[in-house]
């Protein structure tokens, strides 16, 4: 195999492991600004520019929309912004990984009740395990906060449901549902923010923050994701994607100083293990959108 043809192989699986760090690094900085405009600030941020840098990029306004489609957008952003909203509020008690972990029930939960396979039972047992070991039922309740596990368990429902609200609008363009997903979402979550953080969300410094933020978390790792899915199967993508909790759990360790226990390591295992392995069995389905996995 020539070098040409090794880096053509290469580059897709270079620009999801991309997108996983960039959206990884971008939530850590992300969180660092919870002490100035608390999460809900720190979300309106987030999301609003990301609607903003979109909606430049792509300009889904060229696009026809028929009203049928206009609903369902906006059932999809509002599951977004939920989403969005939900995973924040758990990051203000519980570490980022741990956090990752948890929300990965919601799209396993949806590809679980998509396939009847035998084998797929694996993959459920090896999910409620990873949640097992981390939801304070019995060992150590101290060691998470229960309010922070039960948002990061809302951001999962949400997640589900933007998957399969995401699925009704995957006949359009990724550009223009992802650009419009995501301002019918910071429509749903800027109000929160200004609502808790005021006239501090009108700072320079913050907003110069956020804007970067917002760039890091949603338009490089959707671009490099689009990158990935015009040449990588739907089975490597979701295996690949799997790596996030392992590299959220790692961004925390390193920019946030957020240590994980063996127990909360294991889970965040059983975690990835159990969404690589229903990527693998779980057959042939619609391609996902770009952003599909764009959620924190």
């Amino acid at each position: 195999m020539t070098s040409s043809a090794r880096w053509a192989q290469a580059v897709p699986l270079l620009a999801v492991l991309g997108s996983v760090v960039a959206l990884g690094i971008g939530t850590s900085f992300a969180k660092q600004l919870f002490p100035q405009v608390g999460s809900l600030g720190t979300t309106a941020l987030r999301v609003g520019f990301s609607a903003l840098l979109l909606l430049l990029i792509w300009r889904p306004w060229r696009w026809p929309l028929s009203r049928a489609d206009a609903r369902s957008l906006l059932r999809y952003g509002v599951a977004l912004g939920c989403m969005n909203l939900m995973f924040y509020q758990s990051l203000q008690s519980i570490p980022f990984g741990v956090a990752v972990a948890i929300e990965f029930s919601g799209p396993l939960a949806v590809a679980m009740f998509s396939s009847r396979k035998p084998v797929d039972f694996i993959w459920l047992a090896l999910a409620v395990l990873g949640l097992g070991l981390l939801l304070p039922l019995g060992h150590d309740v101290a060691s998470l906060d229960p309010t922070g596990v039960g948002f990061a368990l809302g951001a999962a429902a949400c997640w589900a449901a933007y998957i399969v609200f995401g699925k009704r609008v995957g006949h359009l363009h990724a550009g223009h549902s992802v650009a419009l997903g995501l301002s019918v979402a910071a429509l749903t979550v800027v109000p929160f923010g200004i609502w808790h953080a005021g006239s501090a969300l009108l700072d320079p410094q913050i907003l110069l923050f956020g804007l970067g933020v917002a760039a890091v978390s949603s338009a490089i790792p959707i671009s490099l994701e689009m990158v990935a899915l015009k040449r990588l199967p739907q089975e490597a993508f979701g295996i690949m994607t799997s790596l996030e909790p392992a590299v959220a759990a790692l961004m925390g360790l390193m920019l946030l100083g957020e240590h994980l226990t063996g127990l909360q390591w294991l889970a965040i295992a059983c975690t990835m293990l159990a969404a690589a392995g229903s990527s693998v069995t779980a057959g042939h389905e619609p391609p996902r959108q770009a952003a599909d996995e764009i959620v924190m």
